[in-house]
């Protein structure tokens, strides 16, 4: 099965990373809509009839700065049309922040911040979820926020961290359910890849010394982020890669049933 995936970008550094290594190697089709920190104009969206899934990714801004980036409010109103139609959704960080609000969540900013590799561990219903088989119950995996989601009305949350209860969640409507597809969020950053996050961290707003001495347990510096990079990277687009099998199996069992 050939997917059609679409992907919103917020800026030059939140890239999709090792998820364009995983579309290109299986095949499927992908399409971009690239906005911009300073872009003042909507950018053009793609008909919902055009693609399969829709994958948001991070990005500096929050899902509250719709002042500042005023095409904000089309791409919520983009993904909700993406959720009422049924497709398959996944949000990273600041993806699934507005993934989170646009099924009804609250999103905001939260009392700590969390930058660098945290462990998390699976939630009961994640460690049996058909979606993370082959995914470990606890891992480490890279984070950079300071905003969080409440938990969508009827969504199974997926994973925690010792700091932040909701790194996870997945939903399906009644639609989904027709459909096999689903919707995904994740608070962490599978995706980077050693050179994706090297530049997260020298072309990225940086990481304060106030962030780290305000958050010590929470907040890591650039040196200790890099020193284990390439396991900690390779793990975690590993676990991603087997996420998206997943979902592609039960889309596919779906669709040809």
């Amino acid at each position: 099965m050939t997917l059609r995936i679409h992907a919103l970008l917020h800026n030059h550094i939140n890239i999709l990373g090792s998820i364009e290594h995983w579309i290109k190697r299986n095949g499927h089709k992908l399409t971009l809509t690239q906005f911009a920190e300073d872009l003042v104009e909507d950018n053009a969206l793609p008909d919902q009839d055009s693609f399969d899934w829709l994958i948001v990714m991070g990005g500096p801004m929050g899902v509250y700065d719709t002042d500042k980036f005023p095409w904000l409010k089309v791409e919520k109103q983009f993904i909700t049309e993406a959720i009422e139609a049924g497709k398959t959704v996944i949000g990273m960080c600041l993806g699934a922040q507005l993934l989170a609000e646009g099924l009804g969540a609250n999103v905001g900013k939260i009392d700590i911040k969390e930058i660098g590799w945290t462990q998390l561990t699976l939630t009961e219903p994640g460690v049996h979820h058909p979606l993370l088989k082959g995914v470990p119950h606890q891992f480490i995996t890279f984070h950079w926020h300071g905003d969080g989601f409440g938990l969508p009305s009827g969504a199974t949350p997926l994973a925690a961290s010792k700091y932040w209860p909701n790194q996870g969640f997945i939903h399906q409507t009644n639609k989904h359910k027709q459909l096999g597809s689903w919707l995904i969020g994740w608070q962490c950053h599978f995706e980077v890849t050693p050179i994706s996050l090297q530049t997260m961290i020298n072309e990225g707003k940086g990481i304060s010394e106030q962030d780290i001495k305000q958050y010590p347990k929470t907040v890591q510096s650039p040196a200790s982020i890099l020193e284990n990079i390439a396991q900690f990277a390779a793990d975690n687009n590993a676990y991603f890669d087997t996420i998206l099998d997943n979902l592609v199996s039960s889309y596919k069992v779906k669709n040809e049933s």
